[in-house]
């Protein structure tokens, strides 16, 4: 596995070298990274408000018991998902040179792994409808394995565009799977197909993806199963690999335990909330991983510049997250009534519990991109594996306590993960708790001085006003969002300022990468 085969004669490609801050000076990085976001976290953003539109209208059709259903089967796709070979494939962004041959390889390993993964799901969907005693699942998971057939023409072009930092394409492509999947999302709900709502458009938008991206990038090669010669690329993606494994008892450990614990409605209320809380985590900061990892990288060989890098990127993402999170938590009544409608109600102190503990879930998942790009994902690695013990042991206990107690685990969890991954990381991007800190301060005090503000008005004046869901919700927004401008401007006058330099490219060359 760690000799070098060369193709075959009259085969040969010309390497691929990654872009590097030399050809073009590092301002010529800077602006790529922030064309990059641009594209990245823009087309998310309107895929994202396609896609929640009509998950909004679907929600208000379907049971909370068929999300209790779905989220059961899900667990399933995410253990399975960990060996689908991204982790493989993201090797290529952080190797110097990419060949042909290694291309075919790694399209070889991805459809072996993922062909492999689909036969698995299929032997084990009556076992896991037995596990959780709903026959419907089986079914279920027997249709889900599609999803791992795309998985291949999927993950080769986005890493090989990826690697360049050519996401304009992947926008278009994922604009238009978001459009037909919400379509169907919607037909199928309105036609009363219940459950195979969340089951049938999924697929229909990973198949869409797998071949607007193959397309676009040109990335349908000739595979090779002959894998000698890319002990690397196994080896930085196996350690991936693993961290995904614990990352994935952490996060999937709650349903898996509670599954066998509580009716399908009980965790389809759980379920949700997460889904409202972990929206801006799990939707704005993955795609603004995806440009840093590659961004950071280029940066590997100038510690001080990531360091700066990381700390710029922290305080310009907390500088949204903290104060959607703190307002999301104080503002759950009113936001889930405008959003979900009244037969969801019961998930608002759900929602309030778990708000209040992603800012620190979000603040934890921005060290992998970093330490991956050192060539270190051992650290994430471990982190995970803390992640697991923690995560794991604490839903164990509050499951014999009910579903609330399932949210308030995240309050407690959520920073103890934090503080794990500040210790394991510190020596190799040389941040600390007090540079996190000192870095972070005066958002977090003015995004507290906004809740408290806004949970104020809620609970002393607007709330017996008797006013509609959306204008209570609007009034609070506002107030908030006023509040926390003015808080900011009174504790750190040149932050907002420092803000709109970095996203304009005005500031230094490090924080450009962020």
């Amino acid at each position: 596995m760690t000799s070098a085969e060369s193709p075959l004669p009259g085969t040969e490609s010309p390497a691929l070298p990654p872009e590097s801050p030399t050809e073009s000076g590092n301002s010529g990085l800077g602006a790529r990274v922030r064309q990059a976001v641009i594209w990245r976290s823009g087309s998310q953003i309107v895929a994202q408000a396609i896609t929640w539109g009509s998950t909004l209208i679907v929600i208000r059709l379907l049971e909370p018991g068929d999300y209790g259903l779905f989220a059961m089967s899900q667990v399933v796709l995410a253990f399975l998902s960990f060996l689908n070979g991204y982790g493989f494939a993201s090797a290529l962004i952080q190797s110097e040179t990419v060949d042909h041959f290694r291309i075919r390889q790694a399209f070889g390993l991805l459809l072996v792994m993922n062909g492999g993964l689909a036969a698995m799901q299929l032997m084990a969907a009556p076992l896991v409808a037995d596990y959780y005693n709903q026959p419907v699942i089986a079914d279920m998971l027997r249709v889900q394995a599609l999803i791992f057939l795309s998985t291949p023409f999927i993950a080769l072009p986005e890493v090989l565009m990826g690697r360049k930092l050519e996401f304009r394409k992947q926008a278009m492509v994922n604009l238009t799977a978001a459009l037909v999947g919400a379509t169907i999302a919607l037909f199928l709900a309105w036609q009363d197909y219940g459950v195979w709502t969340l089951v049938l458009a999924p697929i229909a938008m990973f198949w869409i993806r797998a071949i607007g991206l193959t397309w676009m990038a040109r990335s349908l090669v000739m595979p090779t199963f002959n894998f000698r010669g890319c002990g690397s690329i196994v080896a930085f993606g196996t350690t991936i690999l693993v961290t995904q494994l614990f990352w994935l008892v952490q996060t999937q450990s709650d349903i898996l335990i509670a599954g066998r614990r509580f009716e399908p409605h009980d965790i389809g209320l759980y379920s949700e909330s997460l889904f409202l809380a972990q929206i801006i985590m799990a939707k704005f900061v993955p795609p603004l991983n995806e440009v840093a990892f590659p961004a950071y990288a280029q940066l590997q060989k100038d510690p001080a510049g990531l360091r700066y890098a990381f700390l710029k990127a922290a305080r310009l993402v907390m500088l949204v997250v903290l104060p959607a999170y703190i307002g999301m938590a104080v503002t759950a009544g009113p936001l889930v009534a405008t959003l979900f409608g009244p037969k969801w109600m019961e998930i608002v102190p759900l929602v309030t519990l778990v708000a209040l503990a992603m800012p620190f879930m979000t603040l934890q998942i921005l060290f992998a991109p970093a330490l991956n790009a050192l060539g270190r994902p051992d650290i994430p690695m471990r982190s995970a594996m803390a992640g697991a013990v923690i995560f794991f042991a604490a839903f164990f206990i509050a499951s014999r306590s009910g579903i609330a107690m399932m949210a308030a685990v995240w309050l407690l969890a959520a920073p103890a993960l934090l503080l794990m991954t500040m210790l394991f990381s510190r020596r190799f991007i040389n941040v600390g708790i007090r540079d996190l800190t000192e870095a972070l301060a005066p958002v977090a005090a003015a995004a507290l001085i906004m809740g408290a503000l806004v949970w104020s008005l809620n609970h002393w004046v607007v709330s017996g006003l008797g006013l509609w869901a959306p204008i209570h919700l609007l009034v609070l927004v506002a107030a908030g969002g006023l509040a926390y401008l003015a808080a900011l401007k009174l504790l750190a006058p040149s932050l907002i300022d420092d803000a709109v330099a970095q996203v304009r490219g005005r500031g230094k060359t490090a924080s450009a990468a962020a």
